[in-house]
């Protein structure tokens, strides 16, 4: 196992959560992760979660997830009791000992520069990922699946409904 974990390429980003040997915790290419006291991991939640808040907090950003995973994530929020929104939906990860890569699935506002809204989030991620968590962040892909237009969502139903009645 020392070979594998002794120098990875700076490209990769491994899933595994072996131990990191001693020996190598105090190169320079250790982190505040890996030290000489021991070895602090991380859940690939704790990444996905953190980077799912750091993507919303982005204005221009309406809602992450593809289609399929906002209906779910709507209908999971109306059940009582539930823990309310799903804030890691739309947030992919690969998390290693010292990097992780992330995939977004965005929803933006309409009007909104998409290439420009998409560097925004990508700035965001990683400095809240990297700040908070010690890992480097390697890639952050921003795939965007929809585009929220004011006034679509019920309003358009509601006023249906009200002509029907009258």
């Amino acid at each position: 196992m020392s070979s594998a974990s002794s120098n990875p390429p700076a490209s990769s980003v491994g899933t595994s959560t072996g131990a990191q040997p001693a020996s190598s915790a105090g190169s320079g290419s250790a982190t505040a992760l890996v030290t000489e006291r021991g070895r602090t991991s991380l859940a690939d939640t704790v990444v996905t979660k953190i980077a799912g808040i750091a993507a919303r907090e982005v204005s221009g950003v309406h809602n992450l997830g593809s289609g399929g995973a906002r209906a779910f994530g709507a209908i999971r929020e109306r059940i009582p009791g539930s823990s309310g929104p799903n804030i890691s939906q739309g947030v992919s990860v690969e998390v290693g000992e010292r990097q992780a890569a992330i995939d977004l699935d965005l929803v933006v506002q309409y009007g909104v520069s998409i290439a420009d809204l998409a560097q925004s989030v990508r700035h965001n991620v990683i400095r809240s990922v990297e700040r908070m968590t010690g890992l480097q962040v390697t890639v952050v892909n921003v795939a965007v699946n929809d585009i929220y237009i004011a006034g679509d969502d019920d309003s358009s139903e509601d006023s249906s409904a009200r002509s029907r009645v009258q």
